[in-house]
């Protein structure tokens, strides 16, 4: 209906928006924003990733894994988790479930055993890597034992302390060793470092980090003319309605914390708020990213884009709102963070 949007899909052939909500639900906390099934976490800094083959979906957007693998560590090795529990490794894990740190796991090397799903929806910017991995599916709650247990993984890594409750975590220690975070995606670059000490790759996660950190320096130069003093924001949409996320997580935290855009009013201080209509006048951003959730929220697009309050915003008559289509843009990770980075450049400053 708008053709001064430019679309992201068509520019950069990226995969569609299918599976964008898929991976969110990882992150285990419900809220207003995520997808009928799924939950944001409280906060994020991008600098976590997943499996092996490659570090990345592409190799513009990911950092690659270090040249030279870290020594062998001396095993039995003993940790504590983040929610006291003893974690003791008798050798080197090679089998490894941990739902929803699919990117993290990627960047060290590392290809799961299984791969967080919603139904048949999975996180479609990591199936380069994983298209061939078995798919556990969390839409009625987290894989029972008997499930996790065909696996055969020999080490269980649960990303937040709601995939432990309800005696969930005795039963999955006793498939095997089961290391909990409190909330992984809180921390994505200590997620990264923790999964680097207990699969022995610290060096691979420090090389992994170091690599995007340079990928934002470098972005940040590009996106300085146009991004300097400016604020941005993703409008994320679905069947339930019209979404704000805030600069705390996954494409908002790379938007913020990465490429120093300023965040709006709205979601200054609070990670994700719900969007009506009578808020428009007030949507204070230069940028504007829509995510429309495969297709779910059409009816609310369509409701926003006819609203004589949304076409006088200057974001939009200046042809500065963008329909984003690639589903790293709501997932958190490296590989997610960098194909965010790639896009933004492209789009703002080819």
């Amino acid at each position: 209906m708008f053709s001064s949007y430019r679309n992201l899909s068509a520019r950069l052939g990226r995969i569609g928006l299918l599976s964008a909500l898929g991976a969110l639900l990882v992150a285990g906390l419900l809220t207003a924003c995520s997808s009928s099934n799924s939950s944001e976490p409280a906060g994020s800094s991008v600098a976590a990733s997943s499996p092996e083959v490659t570090a990345s979906s592409s190799s513009e957007s990911v950092p690659s894994p270090a040249a030279e693998p870290s020594a062998a560590p001396a095993y039995p090795q003993t940790f504590q988790d983040e929610l006291g529990h003893e974690v003791k490794l008798p050798a080197v894990p090679v089998k490894i479930f941990a739902p929803g740190m699919e990117d993290s796991l990627l960047v060290l090397g590392v290809k799961p055993t299984a791969q967080w799903a919603n139904g048949d929806i999975v996180p479609v910017y990591l199936q380069e890597q994983l298209g061939d991995v078995a798919k556990a599916d969390f839409s009625a709650g987290l894989p029972t034992p008997e499930v996790v247990a065909s696996y055969k993984p020999d080490l269980i890594v649960l990303g937040n302390s709601y995939y432990a409750d309800n005696g969930v975590y005795e039963q999955y220690a006793k498939i095997a060793p089961t290391y909990a975070f409190k909330q992984s995606s809180s921390d994505l670059n200590g997620s990264l470092r923790k999964l680097g000490e207990l699969l022995g790759k610290s060096q691979e996660a420090e090389q992994a980090l170091s690599d995007y950190q340079r990928k934002v320096e470098e972005a940040r130069i590009k996106l300085a003319p146009v991004a300097e003093g400016k604020k941005a924001v993703i409008i994320r949409m679905n069947d339930r309605g019209i979404f704000l996320m805030g600069g705390d997580y996954y494409g908002g935290y790379v938007l913020a914390q990465d490429l120093g855009f300023g965040k709006i009013k709205f979601v200054e201080k609070e990670s994700s708020a719900d969007l009506s209509l009578e808020m428009l006048p007030e949507l204070d951003a230069d940028y504007i990213f829509i995510a429309n959730h495969a297709g779910t929220g059409d009816a609310f697009l369509k409701e926003l884009e006819s609203s004589p309050l949304w076409r006088n915003l200057p974001a939009v008559k200046e042809d500065r709102v963008f329909k984003i289509a690639n589903d790293a843009w709501l997932n958190g990770g490296l590989i997610a963070g960098g194909n965010v980075i790639d896009e933004v450049v492209e789009l703002l400053a080819p």
